[in-house]
């Protein structure tokens, strides 16, 4: 079954070409899922000795169970889109559930393309990001099975 919530969104990203269709194994949002739960146990073993990668590399993790429910209804982001293509249609079809997302987001940018080359990660920063994309890959793990083809 379509998921109708954030409809216009997702057909104007695709229209944008920012968003596109796909099919048969990449229509698969468990593989995604489970890159999403390898990844997060990665980030977790960082956390204390190194807080912002650990930020990052759960951030990936909360954006590939993303990518998981984009996937499961035939859609993925295109290098046009990237991550905020991903970001703007979970907002737009899930909204509360999935929000913290764009917070996730926001941050790894900074800490990616810093303004000062002192911005850095606490570990208490990190232990909290992952706790946000625990909930994320949960949500999403529960999502993804009621999900049908865009």
């Amino acid at each position: 079954m379509r998921w109708s919530a954030g409809e216009a969104t997702v057909e104007r990203l695709l229209a944008d070409g920012r968003v596109e269709r796909v099919q048969g194994a990449q229509a698969d949002g468990a593989s995604w899922l489970d890159r999403a739960r390898r990844g997060l146990e990665a980030a977790q073993v960082l956390a204390e000795s190194a807080p912002d990668s650990s930020v990052v590399l759960a951030y990936d993790a909360a954006r590939q169970a993303c990518v998981a429910l984009l996937a499961q209804q035939g859609l993925r982001p295109t290098t046009a889109g990237g991550h905020y293509a991903v970001e703007e249609v979970i907002r737009a079809q899930f909204g509360p559930a999935l929000r913290a997302f764009g917070g996730l987001r926001r941050r790894r940018n900074e800490l990616e393309y810093p303004l000062y080359p002192t911005e850095q990660a606490s570990a208490a920063e990190a232990a909290e990001t992952l706790k946000t994309a625990a909930e994320i890959i949960g949500a999403a793990s529960k999502l993804v099975p009621n999900l049908g083809f865009f």
